[in-house]
């Protein structure tokens, strides 16, 4: 009931005999710890089965090695310093405009110059250093985009400052490698698809390989990688008043919700490879008017491109079924943000970074061993290169912590994760150069890539 402005009714006193509520009765409760618990048993029960495989390739001179490592330790602490200024100072995606200058002012502060505004994206960066002769390219990406509400919830000031330590360390030992080391910062991986949108514009053309890493609760060469597609549903019915005359009405929020449930009802038969999630994003004003429009985003994501392009065409099924029960038209905008279709992994890079890693004293977990339910599938961000790549998980903190939280936000600027970023700087550019000085090694990256299907258009895959 209303009341006139300045007699709202109090709230009733319970009787001193009434069970009294507390203040967390009724909100979300955590996931049980005994599903992380069985979870982890898992995980740990797989590791002890299998070990993950490390190179036995030449990979770099010892030489170059130790002075990556050293160049690695001068760096440390501005590296942590700039990983925290990022995590004070979160921007989302395209609007990283601080963060994207301090990423390039550290860069060029070592003499290397960095165009800003890459690829016509403004907060996108690129710098490059030639190596002492001819050879192919590696590039080494750095993520800095944070997540609206929450900050940097998937500890993208990790990935930027890892990946600006991994090509600064290279570069210090330039003269001992061949080819050529590019280093991208690449905006807006959050609903963006920046990688994507540079990709378009030539970014990649010139590269012959990439890696970043990514914080993690587990240590991970090879993880799984969804593609993502976007598909907004916008649903067209016809207003009325919902009192009076609803007949009259055609509800299209009615339909969003038909839609939602129809995509509920179709998780009992989507593989293990699929994942759907949505947030409604139009669905009237008033409760008493029927609404004309309602919408409802969607991001449809699969492990293989086959099965992502199978799962859109269910979604359009889904759609065209919940307009059809309640009267409405329906209107299928997908992709307004470029896709992204899944990762291929590459084994040879990831034997190459499990040595490497493992170097540092870190375990690195078999491929496979990680339960489908474990980790939270991350979008394939660098699907975008067309060529091999290395995507590792970095271990920062325990299972307990999921991503995209404030939790995960705050264990993003530990003291383990500023360790984290020192390892992972140092064995991305091991890695790195173990790839420019081993001509067998990118022979066998490449056949690998190539016999997994090779590169993939994007921008014509789903026409």
């Amino acid at each position: 009931m209303l009341y006139p402005p300045g007699t709202e009714r109090s709230p009733a006193t319970a009787p001193a005999d009434s069970p009294q509520s507390s203040p967390t009765d009724g909100l979300p409760q955590p996931v049980d710890p005994f599903l992380l618990g069985e979870l982890s048993k898992i995980t740990s029960a797989r590791a002890g089965l299998m070990s993950s495989v490390a190179s036995d390739a030449a990979g770099a001179p010892a030489p170059v090695l130790a002075a990556i490592d050293s160049a690695v330790d001068e760096l440390a602490a501005s590296l942590i310093e700039t990983s925290h200024d990022l995590a004070a100072h979160p921007e989302v995606a395209f609007e990283e405009h601080r963060s994207a200058a301090q990423l390039a002012e550290l860069v060029e502060s070592h003499g290397i110059a960095v165009t800003r505004g890459a690829y016509g994206l403004p907060t996108a960066l690129r710098a490059e250093v030639a190596g002492s002769g001819p050879g192919p390219s590696i590039a080494v990406l750095a993520e800095y985009d944070a997540l609206p509400g929450i900050g940097h919830g998937c500890g993208h000031n990790i990935i930027a400052t890892a990946g600006v330590g991994a090509f600064l360390a290279l570069a210090k030992v330039r003269d001992q490698l061949p080819g050529k080391i590019i280093w991208m910062g690449t905006p807006a991986e959050e609903g963006g698809s920046g990688k994507e949108l540079m990709a378009r514009e030539g970014a990649f053309d010139d590269v012959d390989a990439s890696i970043m890493v990514h914080p993690f609760t587990y240590d991970c060469a090879e993880p799984v990688f969804l593609g993502r597609r976007q598909l907004k549903v916008i649903f067209h019915g016809i207003t009325s008043h919902a009192s009076a005359q609803p007949f009259m009405g055609r509800n299209a929020l009615d339909a969003v919700n038909l839609m939602y449930m129809g995509v509920a009802a179709n998780r009992q038969q989507m593989p293990f490879t699929d994942r759907v999630h949505a947030v409604i994003t139009e669905g009237g004003e008033r409760p008493n008017v029927i609404p004309d429009r309602a919408s409802i985003l969607y991001y449809v994501r699969s492990q293989y491109p086959e099965t992502l392009k199978i799962l859109s065409s269910r979604m359009e099924e889904i759609a065209q079924g919940a307009g059809l029960m309640a009267g409405c038209g329906v209107e299928l905008v997908w992709d307004e943000a470029p896709p992204y279709l899944p990762m291929r992994g590459n084994t040879a890079l990831a034997q190459s970074w499990n040595r490497r890693y493992g170097d540092r004293g870190h375990e690195v977990l078999p491929a496979g061993v990680l339960p489908s339910s474990s980790p939270d599938p991350p979008t394939s961000a660098m699907s975008a290169s067309g060529s091999p790549a290395l995507h590792p998980m970095v271990k920062i903190t325990g299972p307990e912590f999921s991503l995209h939280t404030r939790d995960f936000a705050a264990e993003a600027i530990t003291e383990t994760a500023d360790r984290v970023i020192i390892d992972s700087a140092g064995a991305m550019a091991a890695v790195a150069a173990d790839y420019l000085c081993d001509p067998d090694l990118q022979a066998e990256v490449r056949a690998e890539f190539d016999d997994a299907g090779g590169a993939v258009d994007v921008p014509h895959y789903f026409d």
